[in-house]
């Protein structure tokens, strides 16, 4: 299920049909961030929401009654929408039918971790994935709940083909954006591996009823810069999900989060590959799926 079926192309897939391709895609994320740190946190979630339902192959930027949008893990959370419609726009206007919105997704998150990052690092990014015409709906449930213990995310990955090793890097991703306070207000007044001035200080932020869309920051430390900050912030038990603080909480991944305070490059290395793995579930290749010209709605 899940598992790497078509095998995507080297990251050049586009130099002769569309040469200014990706140079136009790292613009418009760079303006975008430019504009608001945060919205380089919700480009890179999109690539993740899109590949964990059916594979990576733009279904979450379907609008529809029965779109993933409207779909509880997304609904009134995922955004970024707009900036994708307006890359693609730009792209189109270079090389019409050419582009697809699900590598257009992958190369989005990749330039936004980029643009979000201290050192300039970055990776190749497959290409040649094509776009669904239909929403994966029913598969939404693949997406993992911020109420996930270890082992569910252990096998929420799994089902993907990704490692646990691979789970944690991936939640290093979490070093940069922000959550809303539904979705940690369980933890913060319940839980007991939570600092004590950390669970104070989100309290007032996010009541004990109400402020549902209230946000806070998922790396309390440098929230707008990816680095490896996350992890010590688990180590501090101020994890901000409950799927957060379950990575360091005895169990089996404790050390590999350790691992990634003391030496960041590892993290920075297993991050870029897993990313890889990630965009290569179940692409639609060669003839399957199709071009979109608008990522929001089928040709």
């Amino acid at each position: 299920m899940g598992m790497v079926s078509a095998q995507l192309s080297s990251d050049n897939f586009y130099a002769k049909s569309c040469p200014k391709a990706l140079s136009t895609i790292k613009s418009g994320v760079d303006s975008a961030v430019q504009t608001e740190k945060r919205m380089g946190a919700s480009l890179l979630r999109l690539h993740f929401h899109d590949c964990f339902v059916n594979g990576c192959d733009a279904s979450v930027l379907l609008d529809g009654p029965n779109s993933e949008k409207l779909a509880a893990p997304n609904n009134n959370s995922i955004r970024g929408f707009d900036v994708i419609d307006s890359i693609k726009s730009e792209v189109e206007k270079l090389c019409p039918g050419v582009v697809s919105c699900a590598d257009i997704l992958a190369v989005v998150a990749r330039d936004s971790v980029v643009a979000l990052s201290g050192p300039s690092w970055s990776w190749k990014v497959r290409l040649g994935r094509r776009d669904s015409a239909t929403p994966g709906t029913a598969n939404i449930g693949d997406i993992p709940a911020p109420t996930f213990n270890l082992s569910a995310l252990i096998t929420s990955f799994s089902k993907k083909g990704l490692t646990a090793k691979e789970m944690v890097a991936l939640s290093g991703s979490h070093t940069v954006g922000q959550a809303r306070c539904v979705t940690f207000r369980t933890r913060i007044y319940n839980e007991t591996n939570i600092d004590s001035s950390f669970a104070a200080s989100l309290k007032s932020k996010c009541p004990s009823t109400g402020g549902d869309d209230n946000l806070s920051p998922l790396d309390t430390t440098s929230p707008t810069s990816f680095d490896n900050a996350y992890f010590q912030d688990l180590k501090d038990q101020k994890g901000l999900l409950h799927s957060d603080q379950q990575l360091f909480n005895g169990g089996s991944t404790d050390a590999q989060v350790n691992g990634y305070i003391s030496d960041p490059g590892s993290f920075i290395t297993d991050f870029a590959n897993a990313m890889v793995k990630m965009g290569n579930l179940s692409p639609l290749t060669g003839t399957n799926g199709q071009i979109r010209t608008n990522c929001r709605s089928a040709n």
